[in-house]
């Protein structure tokens, strides 16, 4: 939808009552969507499967942690210092490993430039190493961070966020889903490599500046493939990877974390992942069912990690959410379009929309079942170029026990569908866009004024 084609005629008091008269029904239907939540995890919770969680596998790693820690001194120092080695230090390598080393750096490069590179990479090794489960979470998340980077110039956002804004949010969204993949990438692909070769190349992970947390986590997977506790490992160390490069970092604490926008967190679209698992089409609503998880305070480190281990349970855990998604990701390619899972509301055609009166109202109206009036949706690509980023720094995160206490085996969440719940979020930002649309016309700009420059 155009801002600048919508409510044309309306005047601001008449938008603002729309929005008033309807808002009785909006909360019915909120307290509604969270009872049919409730009833639908519940029916999912009922055939959960146990993880392949080993507690004795999960003690092992726990001890070699501490062990590293308590080497410390000059036995710690040398060990960060080995973290920073550059090539030239491991010529010493077989040909075979030099190979390796050389193949992830061009697969890192080639498939790092963009969230739709990275998404795909990600399905790929899982459909190769099933038992790479994290693999297939960060495709499924990754595909939530595009459709929250597409949102930014999509039907719904058009009203309420400046140019720069918009630019400076994505950036966020963008880096963090980088960084993770430059950290994560190179791991998954000494596995495979190790696999071809038939011997384990996780020495090498200081190559690739992965932190020594890691380590143990590895060389345990290798001997007997204990898939949640790897998963376990890597959900812990990709979120204090971006802990201080993304989230803490002072530009984006003081230009996204601290703004608005952010704070109301729906607004951002940071506050839900969600993994389509039935389609539209064989639903009576003719909306998708949804898995996932809604969060509230995504700013907390330990908050992204308990997030993490709640999805890994529901996609992992409920075997209709698993072989739902699973046919979901190998039939539709990631475009960033929330299209992708939800035609019959959205449309990554912005030629196609036909502009809604009113947004809330409209949605509530039509049962979210809008005829030929589409929120528009644009696929990633059509929004935002390859981004490059600055060069990060490279120190070693895990300098305490602190994470230690986060290795135990993921808990189901009571609340694992949330079909009715990401409905009310669409509702949420349809509202707050009638609402900017009534204190626009209210001020008399007409159309929307952009904020022009970049950070």
């Amino acid at each position: 939808m155009r801002h600048s084609e919508e409510y044309g005629e309306e005047k601001p008091w008449e938008i603002w009552r729309g929005i008033l008269l309807s808002l009785p029904k909006a909360i019915w239907h909120s307290a509604s969507s969270k009872a049919s939540d409730l009833a639908g995890s519940s029916r999912l919770l009922l055939a959960k499967r146990e993880l392949d969680w080993n507690e004795t596998a999960a003690d092992f790693v726990r001890s070699a942690l501490e062990e590293q820690l308590k080497r410390g001194g000059q036995h710690g120092r040398q060990e960060q210092k080995y973290l920073h080695q550059p090539y030239k230090d491991y010529v010493h390598l077989c040909s075979e490993e030099q190979e390796a080393l050389a193949d992830i750096d061009l697969a890192l490069r080639r498939d790092n430039r963009n969230n739709v590179t990275r998404t795909a990479a990600y399905l790929k090794l899982y459909n190769d190493f099933p038992e790479l489960h994290w693999s297939f979470l960060a495709h499924m998340v990754s595909r939530n961070a595009g459709w929250n980077m597409s949102d930014l110039k999509g039907g719904q956002a058009d009203l309420l966020l400046s140019e720069t804004d918009v630019y400076r949010t994505y950036r966020f969204l963008e880096r963090s889903n980088a960084l993770i993949f430059q950290d994560a990438y190179p791991q998954l692909l000494l596995y495979a490599h190790s696999k071809r070769l038939g011997k384990s190349l996780f020495h090498l992970l200081p190559r690739f500046h992965v932190s020594r947390f890691m380590q143990p986590f590895w060389e345990y997977f290798w001997l007997s493939r204990s898939s949640s506790l790897l998963a376990v490992g890597l959900i812990i160390n990709e979120q204090n990877y971006i802990e201080k490069r993304v989230v803490k970092h002072p530009f984006f604490q003081q230009t996204v974390m601290h703004k608005m926008p952010f704070l109301l967190g729906g607004l951002s679209g940071v506050n839900q992942v969600v993994f389509p698992f039935k389609p539209a089409e064989d639903n009576e609503r003719g909306e998708p069912r949804l898995g996932g998880r809604i969060m509230s305070h995504f700013a907390g480190l330990n908050a992204r990690i308990q997030l993490g281990k709640h999805l890994y349970a529901v996609l992992f855990g409920l075997p209709q959410v698993q072989q739902g998604a699973e046919q979901f990701a190998s039939s539709t390619p990631h475009t960033g379009s929330r299209a992708d899972y939800w035609p019959g509301l959205f449309s990554p055609c912005a030629g196609e929309i036909k502009a809604l009166p009113r947004q809330g109202s409209e949605l509530l109206q039509n049962r979210f079942r809008p005829d030929g009036t589409l929120i528009y949706s644009p696929p990633l690509m059509d929004c935002f170029e390859d981004t490059p980023y600055e060069p990060i720094s490279r120190e070693d995160w895990f300098q305490d026990d602190t994470a230690i206490g986060d290795i135990s085996i993921p808990d189901y969440p009571l609340l694992c569908e949330i079909t009715a719940g990401h409905r009310m979020d669409i509702l949420k930002r349809a509202y707050v866009h009638d609402a900017a649309a009534g204190a626009r016309k209210w001020n008399g700009k007409g159309q929307e004024t952009r904020e022009t420059g970049t950070p």
